[in-house]
Formats: C-alpha cells, structure tokens, sequence
C-alpha cells in the first residue's frame, strides 16, 4: 500500500514520558543457575501477558500509568474478561495517560511487535493531524534515544524548552494507532513536533468493535519514518487519549510480544 507523508506545522509542546531503568539482576542469577546446572536459558518472546492476570487484579509488574502531560486527567486501565481471557480496557473521558513499561527490549533481535486491540468505536471529530483534535481510541507508543546533533534547531530548541520545565522528551516516538481520519498505512506527523510520527494501522471502516491482530516491524518503521537507524529504545507501551477532544472512548488491549524477524 502506498504511504503518504502529512507533515504538518510543528509548534511545541511538552510532553514528559519516560520510564525509569530497572535492573536486570533477577533474569541475570536465573540465567547463571541454569547454565550452572547444564540447561540452555529460554527466554520468552519480551512484551506483557495481560492474559495472565486476573480481571480485576492488579496490573503486570513495571508498567506505570503516565501521564502526557503534568496536570491531565489520566485514563483508566484495567483487567477485564473477555471471551474467557484477561484482557487491558482503557477507558479515557477528557483524559491522555499511557499504560507504559521501560524499554527492555532488544530491537536487534526482536524488531517485530505482535499484538492484539479492539476499539468500541472512533471519537467523533478527532483528526491525528489537527492538534486540538489529536485523541486516539488505541495507540502503541515507542520511545527512542538518538544523538542531538542530528536535530532541527527548531527540535534543538523545543528539547530545552523541555528542559527548563522539568521534562525530558525522548529523541523520537514512534506511534501505531487507531483512527478514521486518514486511511490505514498513512504516516503523520504529530502536529506539535516532528519528533512524534505516526503510522495509521488500524480504523477502516468495519474496523470498530472486532479484535484485531497486528504485526510491525519497529526497527524498519522508524527508519522508514524518520530516515535514520533507531538508537536504543528507552521505553514502550500503549495509550487511549481523548484529551483534545474531550470526547469518551474505550479501548482493549491484549498481549503484546516482540518476535525476530522473518
């Protein structure tokens, strides 16, 4: 499919996601004692199992509820049933927080995501390029480091706006998402800065209220997207957003996994 580049006007925006690192101690002494005992180590695909919850349990350890911006409404996650299985609702009325986890994974070896969502219906009058109607049902968000020098000036000087007020925004994001404002395989770019592109996935017509399963390569995307190699990933997870808008939605997520590629 054809992809088209809406880029629209940047202004700038802070916008204060990014995940603390953890250590890896544990997965590091069950690799030792398994090799100690003559066992290959078997990592499972990295991503999140919500289907291992419980509906109303808590939610998967070191995944955090942030918000967008300091001061917004966050939208609320949960463990559900559905069909039998545990899934994550997102409900957001006026509100934009993701649903984040930091960034434990290795692009180099597990570049494709995998994942499940079903949106209950689009939010009226949103427009992904339009920045007071920029709200999405489902999102999936990613967040790179990158080397500075490679900005803008415009981007140099939004970074340090940033930072005076206390945020730090990632080098670039890259975003899947469900909307009906531009058909599924267009790229935009978040109209507040061009850091933020997004890549249209899912919300055709017929696309509301079914489960849907997707598969990406990030690695391929974000150097189609933004014309350079991705540098390390420092955090990923997914968002349902109607701050702009005002609007209701609802959203369901189910697991999440990163896969080689073919």
């Amino acid at each position: 499919m054809p992809v088209t580049l809406l880029r629209p006007q940047c202004r700038p925006e802070c916008r204060g996601w990014l995940p603390r690192p953890a250590s890896g101690l544990l997965a590091g002494i069950l690799s030792c004692a398994m090799a100690l005992a003559g066992m290959p180590a078997q990592a499972a695909d990295p991503g999140v199992a919500f289907s291992a919850g419980k509906p109303g349990g808590p939610l998967p350890a070191g995944w955090e509820n942030k918000p967008v911006v300091h001061g917004k409404a966050l939208t609320v996650y949960t463990l559900v049933a559905d069909q039998g299985n545990t899934v994550l609702q997102a409900d957001a009325n006026g509100a934009a927080s993701g649903l984040i986890h930091e960034g434990d994974v290795d692009l180099a070896r597990t570049p494709v995501v995998k994942w499940r969502w079903k949106v209950a219906a689009p939010i009226p009058n949103a427009d992904n390029r339009v920045g007071d109607r920029e709200d999405a049902p489902a999102r999936l968000v990613f967040f790179f480091e990158g080397e500075s020098s490679n900005l803008s000036f415009g981007d140099r000087a939004e970074s340090l706006a940033a930072s005076a007020v206390g945020e730090k925004l990632p080098y670039a994001t890259l975003m899947y998402i469900w909307t009906d404002s531009a058909p599924p395989g267009t790229v935009i770019a978040n109209p507040h800065t061009s850091r933020v592109q997004m890549i249209v996935v899912s919300g055709a017509s017929g696309d509301a209220g079914k489960w849907q399963t997707l598969r990406r390569n990030v690695s391929a995307d974000f150097q189609r997207v933004f014309h350079e190699k991705p540098g390390k990933l420092v955090g990923y997870g997914l968002m349902t957003d109607t701050d702009n808008t005002g609007a209701i939605a609802r959203a369901w997520y189910g697991d999440l996994r990163f896969k080689p590629a073919p």
